[in-house]
């Protein structure tokens, strides 16, 4: 099928294109060079006056997974709510279900959503999940970093090759895009009773600290030359002062490529009456000294969310603010443990106001948009479907002046946020959430509208407006909520925010070499402390036999 998309206002960073009008081609769900005035289209969509990207990619949202699952179970009032309502409103993780999920995601011109914390022995539930979650494609980052198997390794002074083969394995068993260490050696600690840990301090019964997992993880991720680097969710979340954890973790990357989770919670001085401030620009002057280091912003948004994680550290100390009063935490003998707290941010605290000044500085003072990513660590901070708003706060600087009144004065008054003017770009939200995405991901094939790329294209009218009318200028949350257009794989899927199809989308994995010899050694440890046989860890192309298309995409071959 051949398409043809007239004379829309084109943002692509990769191609320098910073709204110029062009025509793009579609044939057989790839972007294609001009076919020359005597070619015929089944399709053409006259875009004048309208704004076109790629498909926009997350590269780090908790779409599937024990936790996720646990959160429904919590809270299924929220769920019932949300189906008796079926209102066009910002849901809780607890609310929606794989359908929503996609069709959220697609109405927000988004193709592309990587859920970044995968249990390796929860793998197969979450790819099943991730399969039935229509339109968009996924991939998943295997967690490491707390398992036995690594930690007996390490002590045993196992060679860099051999843990580079345990890691290359996983990742293969896991069908993973990358690996995620969350808090390295905490949730040991923590089954030991440790109830803080920090970079430098060890994991009982194994002699190891927390920087020699984390930087013998980075090595093996590097080394296999797995595109995207690995994925760290650092000690001491939300801790007041814990800015000079983040400072040293990016200090200890070694000079090697190194992405940093959801800085907002990291982002934490300890000045003023309340001994809790912004530490944002100490950050910044950091992340500006380290070229080698990524980072995403896991913004704070107000209202009903649930929060997920596996540092189970961080989650066990705020459970008793959890709001509605209920809570999971959990252990897991041989793997990591993890929480689920759900949480209110509120206008009036002191604590939330500053959370949710801090990330919007974060994202207004950086210098390099294409090392900074666009995300609310979703449900975290906020749900994803929270984004246009996020937007509107980042591009319309009165519209963040109004917010800010409604706030803690107290608060904002601790940080540079009142003062700053500045207003994100359309070239540079397409930097964050499409072209440098899609590099960091190594996800060649998209993030970009260039020849060759798949047609993953999001089309969005600059005259919507919502209830709230921004007046004269763009309202970019109304832009931002629903698309005009949204074609996946050259097939036009959305349609004035309304989803018209819903094929099925497919997982990205890395495929990475290594010695055979280390299946022998797990195999060794599966026998002696798992309950299920190894043959009934991974996740395999007969699992997905029911589906109509293979559900694995092999990035590359490394």
């Amino acid at each position: 099928m051949r398409i043809k998309l007239h004379n829309g206002s084109i943002y692509d960073p990769t191609q320098n294109l910073h709204g110029e009008t062009h025509d793009l081609f579609i044939q057989d769900g790839i972007i294609v060079a001009d076919p020359g005035p005597a070619a015929r289209f089944d399709a053409v969509y006259d875009l004048t006056g309208l704004i076109v990207m790629a498909g926009g990619i997350d590269i780090h949202s908790h779409i599937a997974g024990g936790n996720v699952n646990t959160a429904r179970l919590l809270l299924p009032e929220q769920h019932r709510n949300h189906m008796a309502r079926r209102l066009n409103q910002s849901f809780t993780t607890a609310k929606w279900s794989t359908t929503d999920t996609g069709y959220r995601y697609a109405r927000m011109g988004y193709t592309t959503v990587v859920e970044p914390a995968m249990l390796p022995v929860n793998a197969l539930d979450v790819h099943l999940q991730m399969a039935d979650i229509p339109i968009i494609d996924t991939a998943a980052l295997a967690i490491l970093g707390n398992d036995d198997l690594l930690l007996r390794l390490m002590r045993a002074k196992a060679g860099q090759n051999q843990v580079n083969d345990y890691v290359a394995w996983t990742l293969n068993a896991t069908r993973a895009l990358g690996l995620k260490v969350i808090n390295a050696g905490g949730a040991n600690a923590f089954k030991s009773n440790a109830r803080q840990f920090g970079l430098d301090d060890v994991v009982p019964d194994y002699g190891l600290s927390s920087r020699q997992i984390l930087q013998t993880l980075q090595t093996a991720v590097y080394q296999l030359g797995v595109p995207h680097p690995v994925h760290v969710h650092c000690n001491n979340l939300g801790i007041p002062g814990n800015v000079e954890t983040l400072v040293a973790t990016m200090d200890a990357a070694q000079g090697l490529p190194m992405h940093l989770a959801h800085v907002q919670f990291y982002a934490y001085g300890s000045e003023g009456a309340k001994g809790f401030s912004s530490a944002a620009a100490k950050l910044l002057e950091a992340f500006n000294r380290h070229p080698n280091i990524t980072m995403d912003v896991g913004q704070v948004l107000f209202g009903q969310t649930v929060t997920i994680s596996g540092d189970v550290i961080a989650q066990y100390s705020r459970h008793s603010d959890a709001s509605p009063g209920k809570y999971v935490i959990w252990d897991a003998e041989t793997e990591g443990s993890g929480g689920v707290v759900p949480y209110r941010y509120r206008e009036a605290s002191f604590v939330n106001t500053l959370q949710w000044a801090i990330g919007l500085e974060l994202f207004l003072l950086a210098e390099a948009p294409e090392r900074l990513f666009f995300t609310t660590d979703h449900p975290n901070g906020a749900p994803f479907t929270a984004y246009p708003e996020l937007l509107r706060l980042l591009m319309d600087a009165d519209y963040r002046q109004e917010c800010m009144a409604r706030l803690n004065q107290e608060a904002l008054a601790l940080t540079l946020l009142p003062g700053l003017k500045r207003e994100l770009t359309l070239d540079e939200i397409a930097t964050m959430t499409r072209s440098s995405a899609a590099k960091l991901l190594g996800l060649d094939d998209r993030g970009h509208l260039a020849p060759g790329a798949v047609a993953d294209i999001a089309v969005y009218d600059p005259r919507k407006r919502s209830g709230q009318s921004a007046g004269t200028r763009i309202d970019y949350r109304a832009m931002f909520a629903d698309v005009a257009l949204l074609f996946k794989n050259g097939r036009l899927v959305v349609q004035d925010g309304v989803v018209i199809e819903r094929p099925a989308g497919l997982a990205q994995t890395v495929t990475p070499v290594y010695d055979a010899g280390i299946t022998r050694t797990v195999k060794q440890h599966f026998d002696l402390f798992y309950s299920l046989k190894l043959s009934q860890y991974g996740v395999n192309d007969a699992d997905f036999d029911g589906l109509k298309q293979p559900r694995f995409r092999h990035i590359a071959a490394l």
